[in-house]
């Protein structure tokens, strides 16, 4: 895969080891979806407000965003970690950072950035149409794009320079 979008998701783990390290050992170790085509969920970064781990190659197609369809085939995943004990802001912080990063390396314009409901999902299984969604909740102002993703995308912007 030649990355071409970034999608940005949330866990919705709100458990207090649901650390990035914590999804990073389970997504590893597989974590199962019966309904794609590899029959596991992948992503490339997991992140939280202490660390990044990084899971894939930014260069291997992911299972993250919408079973068969371009967000899977052409976008680099970013999940940010929800727990408790977790400062968000500095987790929000830390993937703008790696945001503007992947950016620069793979030469992604800031309107490639996505939220994960950017994509619709049709369910490779039995190709039913599930619609766009809601994440990265904690990006979403009442289940949809507002003020919380802009200023997320003000800072990928002012780091990406």
């Amino acid at each position: 895969m030649r990355p071409t979008f970034i999608t940005i998701h949330s866990t919705d783990n709100t458990s207090r080891s649901a650390d990035a390290l914590h999804h990073a050992l389970v997504m590893n170790k597989g974590l199962r979806s019966r309904h794609n085509r590899t029959g596991f969920l992948t992503w490339h970064f997991t992140v939280d407000d202490h660390s990044i781990y990084q899971s894939l190659p930014t260069n291997e197609t992911g299972e993250h965003a919408d079973y068969e369809g371009e967000g899977n085939r052409s976008s680099i995943g970013i999940e940010m970690c929800v727990n408790r004990g977790n400062n968000l802001d500095s987790t929000i912080d830390r993937t703008a950072q790696l945001t503007a990063k992947l950016m620069r390396q793979y030469d992604i314009p800031l309107d490639h950035v996505v939220p994960h409901m950017h994509w619709r999902m049709i369910r490779y299984s039995d190709g039913r149409d599930l619609g766009f969604k809601r994440c990265p909740r904690i990006l979403l102002d009442g289940g949809r794009l507002g003020p919380k993703w802009s200023t997320f995308m003000a800072k990928v912007s002012l780091y990406a320079r």
